[in-house]
């Protein structure tokens, strides 16, 4: 392919992010309106998993600074790409863990992960934990890694997630893990029944926490297809992949 066609392809896509972008961020700043909460409020995550590194530098080109991904050691490579891209004055962009974390993974995901959104096991806490501590030790973050807890709904064991009253126990495993900060909570919509429903049951599980942790205000919910709805519940990050990039490239 010649410089001037592939300069051509670049510029195609980077038109196509832009207008995805600003028809999404539109989308958000109309359903935080419509909800009565001030603008600048609800944070657009964008879902990069499954595409490549030259989509994140157009995203951060045209304003995105964060991004989520959810399998490592994809996110990992991708992650040390889109910086080494980067000029070294500019800021670096943060990156989301957002898909189901296993535990011999832990210790690399901490290497690059700000927050960690779908936790929902002892287990998991204990090697994120150690993963933390080995990477601040290394010199690799600088940081605490925020979690997230992943709630299950409607407590099928299949979809991950902690069902509501096991919420309690894990709150107060992270709170008292060193490297470990507990952010808030995170979960997504089961398709079946309606989804007022279940985000207000999410939204009141999310009330008792903050109750109980005033820090953990985040509460991650709402993807391409149900943002608006999330609004409305309080979400204060939602998760946006195809309505920006587009359907998932076939490998």
């Amino acid at each position: 392919m010649s410089a001037r066609m592939a300069d051509a392809g670049d510029e195609r896509r980077r038109a196509e992010l832009a207008a995805n972008l600003a028809a999404v961020s539109a989308r958000l700043e109309a359903a935080v309106a419509d909800a009565g909460r001030a603008s600048g409020e609800v944070t657009l995550l964008v879902v990069t998993k499954f595409f490549p590194a030259d989509d994140v530098l157009r995203l951060i080109d045209l304003g995105c600074a964060e991004f989520g991904e959810s399998r490592e050691p994809e996110a990992g490579r991708k992650v040390a790409e889109v910086v080494a891209a980067l000029d070294d004055s500019a800021p670096r962009p943060k990156f989301d863990m957002i898909g189901s974390v296993q535990r011999k993974k832990a210790r690399s995901v901490a290497r690059w992960a700000r927050t960690v959104h779908s936790v929902d096991s002892a287990p998991l806490i204990d090697a994120l934990g150690r993963g933390v501590t080995a990477a601040l030790d290394a010199g690799e973050r600088d940081s605490a890694l925020n979690v997230l807890l992943q709630v299950s709904l409607d407590d099928d064991p299949l979809r991950g997630g902690v069902p509501v009253d096991g919420l309690a126990q894990l709150a107060e495993q992270v709170e008292s893990a060193d490297a470990l900060r507990l952010g808030g909570l995170m979960a997504i919509a089961p398709q079946h029944g309606e989804r007022e429903r279940w985000l207000a049951k999410l939204a009141r599980a999310h009330a008792d926490v903050v109750a109980e942790y005033p820090a953990a205000t985040t509460l991650s919910a709402g993807m391409s297809g149900d943002l608006d709805v999330a609004v409305k519940f309080g979400s204060t990050c939602v998760r946006v992949g195809t309505a920006i990039l587009g359907d998932r490239p076939i490998p």
